[in-house]
């Protein structure tokens, strides 16, 4: 195997080529759900775990106190952006890549073995925000390689394709953390999760990274030894040449984020909590959601292929501005697993116009040199800022008697997403993967025609 997978538009794809390629995006994933698998488990079994760390207060107290070191781990995703994307960019995306599952490895270990608040006192929920703080730093850095390898080695004209599977893997990882906490809901009383079962999911997850430790140890580079000699690869001097993009990719990632957060890890806490639907059949109607969210992100990524990235992202950002108020209202509202599911499903739907196509549509503005970094810090700022903090959000909203804030907060930052879809320029022209690498200009002309004369 070569040591770089070429990415040269122009050359025909051989079959040989297609295998290998399909091996890497199936190596890359593989990786990508272990890690994100560790990282939901916290949020799911939340409902379990929050009272042996935070024994004072009431359910909502509790859960707050969760979302908040919950929150502390997207804090550090920046860092790992900024140190993985360096790392991938100076390094190669394969070296960054098995460090971040090294290192989500012994964040879940770690959670795995803690001692309880009855044990040690205030030192558990410490060590507890210390392990998130290791997950985050590995999520963070997880994020930006993987989007960045698996845009490169799909193949042109499916990019989209085949890049969508870093979310199906990402979504993969929240589906099998809901899954484990059904199949332990069924056979293990509430009082044995809430003493030692929600350990079990962290100690899967340990144990699954070492196996995608070993499946990326046989993956091909994409960087070439080119790119990552140059002395502006991976730093900050080459990455402000681009701030546009990296401005246009903090707008429409901050609402995306927020989005998806509030659809997917907050919405068993919002069922159970506001619409007063039990932990069981709350957990399952998020499954379900998961589940049919997940299969349907390789088509709105073969759909960007045909009608553009850049409107797949307006239809994502302008529908999902519309919808927040009225389906968070009427979720909120019914006690109707059916209705919940059906409702949850149109949010996710409208969300997926992004999801699907998240990776790719941030890789295709920034070049080669700094385009894991690129991607990788732009998306950890807003997810931090925006998406690690959805819950706590809401559940402080929620607490002060104020929740309907939080929906028109979801929606302000979906406007703000569009207007950021509307100024970024269509990469299929001038994109640094399949255009002519122009995104700057277009940045620059798109300026120049909004102000004023």
């Amino acid at each position: 195997m070569s040591d770089a997978i070429a990415i040269d538009p122009s050359r025909p794809d051989d079959p040989e080529d297609r295998r290998r390629r399909i091996f890497a995006i199936v190596g890359s994933s593989s990786g990508n759900l272990v890690e994100w698998f560790d990282f939901y488990c916290y949020a799911f079994f939340a409902l379990y775990f929050a009272p042996v760390f935070f024994p004072e207060g009431d359910d909502t107290s509790q859960l707050l106190k969760s979302a908040a070191v919950f929150a502390v781990g997207f804090f550090m995703r920046p860092i790992g952006g900024w140190l993985f994307g360096r790392i991938a960019d100076r390094l190669g995306r394969k070296t960054s890549m098995m460090i971040s599952v090294l290192m989500m490895c012994g964040g879940s270990l770690m959670i795995a073995v803690l001692p309880t608040y009855a044990s040690v006192g205030h030192w558990a929920p410490a060590l507890l925000l210390l392990a998130r703080m290791i997950q985050g730093l590995s999520v963070g850095g997880e994020y930006g390689t993987s989007a960045t390898y698996m845009s490169e080695v799909a193949l042109k004209g499916q990019r989209g394709f085949f890049a969508s599977f870093q979310y199906v893997t990402l979504i993969g990882g929240q589906l099998l953390a809901s899954l484990v906490l059904i199949v332990l809901q069924s056979v293990l009383t509430a009082q044995q999760l809430t003493a030692w079962g929600w350990r079990i999911p962290f100690f899967i997850g340990a144990m699954a990274a070492v196996v995608a430790l070993f499946l990326r140890s046989s993956l091909a580079e994409t960087a070439t030894k080119e790119d990552m000699a140059s002395k502006e690869s991976g730093t900050f001097s080459a990455l402000f040449k681009h701030w546009r993009a990296f401005c246009v990719v903090l707008a429409y990632t901050a609402g995306g984020s927020l989005s998806f957060y509030t659809f997917t890890t907050y919405m068993p806490k919002y069922l159970f909590n506001t619409a007063h639907i039990d932990k069981i059949t709350a957990s399952q109607i998020s499954t379900a959601a998961l589940l049919v969210y997940m299969v349907i992100q390789p088509f709105f990524g073969w759909l960007s292929d045909r009608i553009g990235r850049k409107t797949n992202m307006l239809l994502y950002s302008g529908l999902g501005t519309l919808m927040v108020v009225p389906l968070m209202t009427a979720i909120g509202a019914t006690t109707n697993p059916y209705l919940s599911f059906g409702l949850i499903m149109i949010g996710l739907t409208v969300i997926s116009f992004y999801t699907g196509i998240s990776g790719i549509v941030k890789a295709e503005l920034f070049p080669t040199q700094v385009r894991a970094l690129g991607v990788g810090l732009s998306y950890a700022v807003a997810n931090s800022i925006f998406g690690g903090t959805a819950e706590m959000v809401a559940l402080y909203l929620k607490q002060i008697g104020s929740e309907s804030s939080f929906f028109w907060y979801v929606t302000a930052m979906l406007a703000i997403a569009f207007i950021g879809s509307l100024i970024m320029p269509n990469p299929k022209r001038h994109g640094y993967l399949d255009g002519d690498g122009t995104v700057e200009e277009a940045l620059m002309r798109k300026s120049r025609r909004a102000m004023p004369a």
